[in-house]
């Protein structure tokens, strides 16, 4: 049986379709249609079905999947090895997660490989569609901000992000602490609001957690970007939700006062999430390992 055929068949089979096949392995769908068709005729066995969107597998395909996967994974990695003699990485990662993550922590995380010959390809976005691109095949990784799933995606935690209500220091000495602490969101009516998104999610995750209510107030501003957030809380418009990773220098220097300790602050596992056969290339594993390694830092 050809081994071409079985390694197409393993990459529609995680990806759940012939088209994103095509693109893992860089061929037309036609040919992944025809490798597909081939191997059902070799084995006298249907292996898919095809749906309006995608292919479901058949249980021939789960027994075949199953069997196949780890020979198939590990000869993928040698021949990764072969081609990359002379350099780690032979060819740039593309890489998606979070804009505010991948430009605080991911880069500066990534310093050491870059500077031995990584080249990465780095795409922003929303975590759904990156994962759908990751599922593809037009990443290597993804950071993601919700649990990944689904049988062609590998996802580890990488790390947990805590939320903390903030505003400057000119807001916070017009806020009564002891009615924040006995009433809750009550103490915060007229205080604008600042936001990434119309629906607040992180503030009304805040909301929900800390104060077991919704927030009533409509955000002042909006704006698509975490660290516009904190510089317009910085310069006084507001307060707001953030990750305490993007914020801790402002809490430091007193930049940022902390509306409010609570004993169990809203938490947000990150995912670092992957292919299964692509966690055997040796580039791959090298830079999950490093963010692995440096996210507990973070």
């Amino acid at each position: 049986m050809d081994l071409s055929l079985l390694r197409t068949f393993l990459a529609a089979y995680r990806s759940g379709s012939l088209t994103a096949a095509a693109r893992q392995l860089d061929l037309s769908q036609p040919t992944v249609t025809a490798q597909m068709k081939s191997l059902e005729k070799q084995l006298g066995l249907q292996l898919f079905r095809r749906l309006p969107r995608g292919i479901a597998p058949t249980s021939v395909a789960d027994e075949l999947a199953v069997e196949i996967a780890p020979h198939v994974d590990a000869l993928s990695a040698i021949a990764e090895r072969g081609l990359s003699q002379h350099t780690p990485f032979p060819r740039p990662m593309h890489l998606g997660g979070p804009a505010e993550l991948i430009g605080t922590r991911v880069l500066p995380a990534l310093a050491p490989l870059i500077d031995e010959g990584l080249r990465l390809r780095i795409t922003l976005g929303l975590a759904d569609e990156l994962l759908t691109g990751l599922s593809e095949g037009r990443f290597d990784l993804v950071v993601s901000t919700v649990r990944p799933r689904g049988r062609n995606i590998s996802a580890t935690p990488l790390t947990d992000e805590e939320f903390v209500l903030v505003a400057a220091p000119s807001w916070a000495e017009r806020i009564d602490t002891a009615l924040l602490l006995n009433d809750g969101a009550s103490a915060l009516r007229g205080v604008p609001v600042i936001s990434y998104a119309e629906d607040m999610p992180l503030i009304r995750r805040f909301w929900r957690t800390v104060f077991q209510t919704r927030p009533s107030a409509s955000p002042a501003v909006v704006v698509p970007d975490l660290r516009a957030v904190l510089n317009a809380v910085v310069a006084g418009a507001g307060m707001t939700v953030l990750p305490t990773y993007l914020c801790s220098e402002e809490l430091a220097s007193g930049a940022l006062v902390k509306l409010l300790d609570v004993e169990t602050a809203p938490l947000n596992t990150l995912f670092l999430a992957v292919r299964p056969a692509a966690k055997e290339n040796a580039a791959v594993a090298a830079v999950r390992s490093l963010l692995l390694m440096q996210a507990r830092l973070w």
